[in-house]
């Protein structure tokens, strides 16, 4: 499995035909080194929450892409109304698709869709754990630390990826102890750094993380395992 870090939250995962992309928030990414454009080949789009900086391309690459979007009900519900194709999911929701398996898990945080008409209900934050050829990913999506992490312990998980920003996420204190309840194979900081308020050093992350390995991806950048 490779996956690639697109900045922020974006990550691109690869697994044999299967191409999914979580949070493009890549056009307004002032640490985007991609064009949107040049993102081809996607089968699937996860979505964590309706902020802007997470629902971000989503509409642009599912134009461009026939992808199916996997998000919570009202973020489906609204960009079905979009034209877009979307399977709704909910917080605990596990599902069986032809790539995988899918489960969300809680977040905590807000999800409002921003609209020209205003606000729109996005429903219940969330995160993801992603399930491919017996290899796990979890992308804790926008959220502050909780209890609720610590239940993932026996998911198993291989990858797992923080916010470590602050301000509106776990800061690196409370995403060391998240990497402490989850215990992933490798923890992979984001949500960084890309507005001054969420500036930090995922140097000090790596540094104090004790319970795993730590990989900081630059932008652009691919791992695989």
């Amino acid at each position: 499995m490779k996956i690639t870090y697109l900045g922020h939250s974006a990550f691109i995962i690869e697994e044999g035909d299967f191409k999914g992309i979580i949070d493009p928030f890549i056009t307004g990414n002032s640490l985007s080194n991609i064009n949107v454009d040049e993102i081809t080949g996607l089968s699937h789009i996860f979505v964590t929450h309706g902020h802007g900086d997470h629902l971000g391309d989503t509409i642009k690459l599912a134009a461009n892409n026939d992808v199916l979007v996997i998000s919570n009900a009202e973020i489906s519900n609204y960009l079905k109304e979009q034209g877009l194709n979307t399977h709704s999911m909910h917080i605990g929701g596990r599902h069986s698709f032809d790539f995988g398996v899918v489960k969300l898990t809680p977040a905590l945080h807000g999800s409002a869709i921003s609209t020209e008409s205003g606000p729109v209900d996005g429903g219940n934050p969330c995160g993801f754990v992603i399930e491919i050829n017996g290899k796990k990913i979890y992308h804790a999506g926008d959220t502050g630390l909780t209890m609720d992490m610590k239940l993932l312990e026996i998911e198993n998980i291989d990858v797992g990826l923080f916010p470590i920003g602050g301000n509106f996420t776990m800061d690196i204190e409370d995403a060391i102890r998240a990497v402490d309840f989850v215990k992933p194979k490798l923890a992979i900081p984001m949500h960084y750094d890309t507005f001054p308020v969420i500036k930090a050093d995922p140097r000090e992350f790596a540094e104090k993380n004790k319970t795993c390995n730590t990989k900081i991806m630059s932008i652009g950048e691919s791992y695989e395992f």
